[in-house]
């Protein structure tokens, strides 16, 4: 349990879907192992089932919707004035799919972190669980990483290695990795929350000191 005077982090948690990371998070923080609090749950699906989800929890939750006419410029504003409503010190991306400009990313430079269900820099974007299995991998896993202006690049701290097993398919594979991810994101906003992960000249620094390579939580034996 973390024993971290520091007040709080304010946490916004993004979302487009369940939201399953959402709750581990909100879990988290409330159990303690996260010094930090979450402060509201956007989506940009106004029936995101995670929406409800986090109203159920006592969580803030709101919807700021895109159209397919509305300008992308429009509809970042929109999510950029949400979030600063709430004055968060941490954008957490939880499943959250939409590609943000440049320019937005950068308004939250080194408070922004993203999970991506694979073992980065492999299968940026969509389908990565097919993609592994069509590989013939042997190993599959998540990443933690900052937010960069390009998509699942950012520098990455964190990654769960997950074992391919014989007869996977894309939803028994997926069920194993999200497993992870609800291990290492919240261990990594932690980090964050008490202070002890930064991101300074576009590398991740943990305790101090840079981190050469990702860290990583070696669930290969796990079932």
């Amino acid at each position: 349990m973390s024993t971290n005077l520091r007040a709080p982090t304010r946490i916004a948690v993004l979302i487009s879907g369940r939201g399953s990371n959402m709750v581990a998070i909100a879990r988290a923080c409330r159990e303690q192992w996260i010094a930090g609090r979450v402060s509201v749950v956007i989506s940009d699906q106004e029936d995101a089932a995670g929406l409800a989800t986090a109203r159920s929890m006592g969580l803030e939750a709101e919807a700021v919707a895109r159209s397919a006419a509305a300008e992308r410029s429009a509809f970042e504003r929109a999510l950029q004035e949400c979030i600063d409503a709430y004055q968060p010190e941490l954008i957490a991306l939880a499943g959250f799919m939409r590609i943000l400009s440049a320019p937005f990313v950068q308004r939250y430079a080194g408070r922004m972190l993203n999970i991506h269900p694979a073992l980065l820099p492999k299968y940026r974007g969509l389908h990565t669980h097919r993609r592994a299995l069509e590989a013939g991998d042997r190993e599959h896993g998540a990443s933690v990483h900052f937010v960069t202006a390009d998509l699942d690049a950012g520098p990455i701290i964190l990654q769960a290695k997950v074992r391919i097993e014989p007869g996977d398919t894309e939803a028994t594979l997926a069920a194993r990795v999200q497993a992870a991810e609800h291990i290492i994101y919240p261990r990594a906003i932690g980090w964050f929350a008490a202070g002890r992960l930064t991101l300074e000249k576009d590398r991740p620094w943990l305790d101090g000191a840079p981190l050469e390579t990702p860290m990583v939580e070696d669930m290969r034996a796990s079932h």
